[in-house]
């Protein structure tokens, strides 16, 4: 009862929000509700609810304050010259727009930070695809899955999280996987000049003169507006700032919450030093805050009364139980292959360390190593970055403005083709085993 329920909930989700039959925000409120009653669970269904919104707070605080310090610096002007440099480098062309779109993006992803990556990425292109009048959509999908590639780089979340579950060394996971990725890394391009060549079949190309590369807004409002707010004469402390911020996060020499807290603090004072331009900045983004982290906290809503129902244990050990024996030998494909439905529909943390040292374990029998079942379990990372259940893709979203909803439909079936190509490129080169 609890597979078909646990099934049917997320199902009825995903229906909901990609039909526009309900807003993501009340969806993740009151589809699990619904069906938690429904289920018979009345008692804790408080403390589940509570407990998952408690399990992603330092997430809401992380993104409200990043999304604070990245507002402050797109006002005072961080992002211009790279905006214009650009602008001139690509000279109107969607399709170098879109290419560069992957290329920025894979390289900015090198941090193993989705939040950080999108709100770089978003920065520096949005401004571009809007004075375009290109597809917003073709650069959230690029975006979100340039990511999810990058994300398993050996201080990205899934490597960490496998290496963890299965007691091995992270760099066992990843230097195989390093030819598998670089294919995925390709077939994300050939995505991005196949977007760019529909594009260019439908506006041509655009020439800009004269101060057009200059007074692009940003979409910040109105482009006297923005000019008000930019603080040219800060650009290096705002550059060094930002750089020491990005660098000690792939440190870890703080909590990555405190960090953006402290860096926040200090923006603030350096550009804009007036009790009244401080509120005047805060207020201008409350707007993006308060989208997403609400989304935030109601996501942790519906991942705690899925996980503590059971329905992600029933739900896994389900579709577990349905293995034939003689699937065993393929047991490496096999996980590479629900590694993409299992992390859509579930949290990492369920996936890695709840069903994954099950499936390890059967495929030990079967002469597959523990590394080598790791391996394929990150390959459905690139489409996992598109559920609704991951936190930062509301903040991309938010950022583009655009659907969430209209996000996933656009972009689902390049997250299967590209996590594809990392699964392909881990048997081509030995990394994952097609038959042991």
């Amino acid at each position: 009862m609890l597979t078909i329920l646990g099934f049917a909930m997320v199902v009825c989700f995903m229906y909901l929000i990609m039909t526009k039959r309900m807003s993501a925000l009340i969806a993740l409120i009151l589809v699990p509700t619904v069906f938690a009653l429904v289920g018979g669970f009345y008692q804790g269904l408080g403390d589940m609810m509570l407990s998952g919104v408690k399990a992603l707070a330092p997430t809401g605080v992380m993104l409200t304050f990043s999304i604070l310090y990245f507002g402050l610096m797109i006002d005072a002007g961080l992002f211009d010259p790279l905006v214009r440099f650009i602008l001139r480098l690509v000279k109107g062309d969607p399709l170098k727009v879109l290419a560069g779109t992957a290329i920025l993006t894979l390289l900015v992803s090198l941090d193993g930070d989705s939040s950080t990556t999108y709100m770089i990425a978003i920065a520096a292109f949005l401004p571009l695809y809007r004075k375009l009048g290109m597809n917003i959509l073709m650069m959230t999908c690029l975006v979100n899955l340039a990511s999810g590639i990058m994300n398993l780089s050996p201080w990205g979340g899934p490597t960490a999280r496998a290496a963890a579950a299965l007691h091995i060394d992270a760099l066992d996971i990843f230097i195989p996987m390093i030819p598998a990725m670089l294919l995925a890394c390709m077939s994300l391009v050939v995505v991005a000049v196949w977007f760019g060549i529909k594009e260019r079949r439908r506006l041509g190309k655009v020439s800009f003169t004269g101060g057009h590369t200059d007074s692009i807004s940003l979409g910040l409002g109105d482009e006297e507006a923005c000019a008000a707010n930019r603080r040219p004469a800060m650009f290096w402390p705002n550059f060094i700032l930002t750089t020491v911020l990005l660098v000690l996060l792939v440190m870890g020499a703080l909590p990555i919450q405190i960090l953006f807290m402290l860096a926040f603090a200090i923006a603030a004072m350096l550009n804009y030093p007036s009790l009244n331009q401080q509120k005047e900045r805060i207020a201008a983004h409350a707007a993006n805050v308060l989208a997403v982290t609400s989304l935030i906290f109601a996501a942790g809503i519906f991942t705690g009364i899925l996980s503590g129902t059971g329905m992600v244990e029933a739900m896994a050990k389900s579709l577990l139980a349905v293995i034939p024996h003689s699937f065993g030998p393929y047991l490496a494909l096999f996980t590479g292959v629900i590694s993409l439905p299992f992390t859509f529909f579930m949290s990492n943390d369920a996936f890695y360390f709840g069903i994954l040292p099950v499936i390890a374990q059967t495929a030990e029998g079967y002469g597959i190593s523990a590394a080598e079942i790791a391996r394929a379990s990150i390959v459905g990372q690139p489409f996992h970055l598109l559920s609704p259940l991951v936190p930062s893709v509301y903040l991309l979203v938010g950022l583009a403005k655009v659907d969430i909803g209209d996000h996933q439909r656009f972009a689902i079936k390049w997250g299967i083709l590209v996590s594809l190509a990392l699964l392909i490129g881990g048997i081509l080169t030995g990394a994952i085993p097609l038959y042991s």
